[in-house]
């Protein structure tokens, strides 16, 4: 019954209330069709941003095989509903399951690595994927998988969206999520402390490329084609940006982070020749001033404020 306080229907009232508005104004065709894939783009790269930040920002494994379950995903759904013909329920769920064994399989050897050597140990296994998928003509090898059905719709990218921020703010918000914080702040000490680092590692690990798989699946079925390169280096790279600019160890900043990276993206399309340098340019500005990200540090600020007047009133009633 605590799922049905005060605090959890105002919140779902607010979710179907945004997604009931969003969808007249699609009907409407107030938000047209460049819209429309604008906004798919901005769900997808908040999934991929908010799994990141589970596995780097909250328990400070740097990866950058993010991309990699990425093209799990995006590969299973794609042989799932093109080649199988499974329902896309299904498909979503093969390619979350088949990223996150990926996972478990690659996060058992490697999240034992620190640091630079646990990015180099992930961008291979990213880049090992991608040759792999560049070798296999059953799903199209350099040439691409086309002729993939168009089943992702914004209903599917918005309960996604939703379901993947609810189901990672709640795991934060548990043991398992505070036992990877601490792992975060100082593994030895966790570890001193009776926590399992190899498990609470690769949970979150797991997790991660959960959604990312996820992502994949809704990527591949919005575009009708997929190629490996579009799951290269350089993909992982613009989904850890993103995670560090919204700020490392928060949900809020992933989400406005991937909003205003793809709004940025999108107005410096009609400057083709310079944009590349101006959103560079940006990011490294809003690195040297603002190194903690958006709101790297608003979320922690904000408890810590709502602690101390908890304090503060207890006091006074003393």
């Amino acid at each position: 019954m605590k799922w049905f306080n005060k605090k959890n229907i105002k919140m779902i009232i607010l979710v179907l209330g945004t997604y009931a508005i969003s969808e007249i104004l699609i009907k409407a065709n107030i938000i047209d069709s460049y819209i429309e894939m604008n906004l798919v783009i901005i769900g997808i790269n908040i999934i991929l941003a908010v799994s990141l930040n589970l596995i780097t920002g909250f328990t400070g494994q740097f990866s950058l095989g993010h991309a990699g379950f990425m093209a799990i995903g995006a590969y299973v759904s794609a042989i799932a509903t093109a080649k199988l013909g499974l329902p896309f329920i299904a498909a979503i769920l093969l390619a979350a399951v088949s990223a996150a064994f990926v996972g478990l399989l690659i996060g058992i050897p490697t999240l034992r690595l620190k640091g630079d050597y646990l990015a180099i140990a992930t961008l291979g296994f990213s880049e090992i994927i991608r040759n792999i998928l560049l070798n296999i003509e059953y799903v199209g090898g350099a040439s691409g998988f086309n002729d993939i059905p168009q089943y992702t719709t914004w209903t599917w990218i918005y309960f996604m969206v939703v379901i993947t921020v609810t189901v990672i703010k709640n795991f934060v918000n548990s043991y398992a999520g505070r036992a990877c914080i601490a792992i975060r702040e100082d593994e030895i000490a966790a570890e001193a402390m009776g926590v399992n680092t190899t498990l609470y590692k690769v949970l979150s690990f797991i997790i991660g490329a959960f959604f990312a798989g996820i992502a994949g699946a809704l990527y591949a079925n919005y575009f009708y084609f997929i190629k490996p390169d579009a799951f290269g280096f350089m993909k992982s790279i613009d989904i850890l940006v993103i995670v560090v600019f919204g700020g490392m160890g928060s949900i809020k900043g992933s989400i406005v982070g991937a909003f205003l990276l793809s709004l940025i993206s999108l107005l410096l399309q009609s400057v083709p020749e310079i944009r590349m340098i101006l959103y560079s340019l940006i990011l490294f500005t809003i690195m040297v001033y603002r190194p903690q990200g958006i709101l790297g540090d608003y979320e922690s600020s904000v408890k810590l404020f709502k602690r101390g007047g908890k304090l503060n009133v207890g006091n006074q009633n003393k």
